[in-house]
C-alpha cells in the first residue's frame, strides 16, 4: 500500500465482528502484538481498539445484530456519509446500515456493491482511522475478491472515484497514483456459498512466521505463504473464530 495515512475515498480503518472478542484479542496480540483498549462507555458496546505502541491499528467488536457473520470489515473513508450512500444506492448498491453519528469520532455507515460485498464508510469526525500503515502489525493492503469483476469496477470508480490498474491476473485499485489494493475474480475454485468481500492483509516481518505463529494459536493457513510474480510474499490466514485476513511482507510494500 502506498498510502501512509488514512485519504478521501482510500481505505481508512480494519474492524472484525466476532462471536468471542476477548479469544480474538488474545489471538491477534500473539500474532501482531496488539495492546487492545476497551471503550468503558455503555453506549460504545464493547469497541475495543487494537494498537501498536500509541498507533490505533485496527478494531475487535462483538457482533452486533443475530445475522452478522464473523468477518474482518473495511472501511473507506468519505468527505460525507450521507452523501457517498446517496452515491452507493446511485451506482447499484445497497445501504446494509446507518449512517450513525460514533460519539463525536466520525459518521459510520455499512453498505454492499451490487456483487455483494460489503463494505464500510467513515466520515471523520475526532477520529481519522489508522494511525499507521505498512508497518508490521498494521494494514497495508485491502482486497476485493468478488463474481463480478466489471460492475465491481464501474461501481468503485464512481463513487470513490478510484483509478485501475488494468491486468487480466490481478487489476489493483488507486489513488492520485496510490495503488493500495488489488481485485481477485472468483471462479469455481472458491465454494458457491462463499460471498464477494473485502479481505484486508496485515503487514508482517515475515510471512512464513505469521502462518506458524497463527497455527499455533489455533488458526488456520488457508493460503499457505506464496511469492506471486512482481509481488510481496503473503498468505491468507483464518482465526479461531472463523474471520479470514491475509498477510503481507512489510518490506516488500514500504
Amino acid at each position: 500500500m502506498r498510502l501512509s495515512a488514512p485519504v478521501r475515498g482510500g481505505p481508512c480503518w480494519a474492524e472484525l465482528g466476532t462471536s468471542d472478542p476477548e479469544s480474538a484479542q488474545r489471538f491477534y496480540t500473539r500474532l501482531f502484538g496488539w495492546r487492545h483498549e476497551t471503550d468503558p462507555r455503555a453506549e460504545a458496546g464493547g469497541y475495543t481498539v487494537a494498537h501498536l505502541g500509541d498507533a490505533a491499528v485496527a478494531a475487535v467488536t462483538p457482533l452486533y445484530q443475530e445475522a452478522q457473520p464473523v468477518a474482518w470489515n473495511v472501511s473507506f473513508a468519505v468527505a460525507d456519509a450521507d452523501a457517498a450512500l446517496g452515491q452507493v444506492e446511485a451506482a447499484g448498491g445497497r445501504t446494509l446500515a446507518g449512517p450513525t453519528d460514533v460519539f463525536d469520532l466520525g459518521r459510520f455507515a455499512v453498505a454492499a456493491d451490487p456483487g455483494g460485498a460489503v463494505f464500510q464508510l467513515w466520515q471523520a469526525g475526532s477520529f481519522p482511522g489508522a494511525g499507521v500503515f505498512n508497518v508490521p502489525g498494521a494494514l497495508g493492503w485491502v482486497e476485493l475478491l468478488t463474481r463480478a469483476p466489471q460492475q465491481a469496477v464501474a461501481f468503485y470508480t464512481t463513487v470513490f472515484g478510484w483509478s485501475v490498474t488494468p491486468s487480466r491476473r490481478y487489476p489493483q485499485w488507486g489513488l492520485d497514483g496510490a495503488d493500495f489494493g488489488g481485485m481477485v475474480t472468483m471462479d469455481d475454485k472458491f465454494p458457491h456459498e462463499v460471498p464477494s468481500h473485502w479481505l484486508p492483509y496485515f503487514a508482517v516481518a515475515d510471512v512464513d512466521d505469521a502462518a506458524a505463529t497463527a497455527t499455533r494459536a489455533r488458526g488456520t493457513v488457508l493460503m499457505e505463504p506464496v511469492s506471486p510474480p512482481e509481488g510481496p510474499r503473503i498468505a491468507v490466514l483464518r482465526d479461531p473464530q472463523g474471520a479470514m485476513f491475509g498477510v503481507h511482507r512489510a518490506a516488500d510494500e514500504a
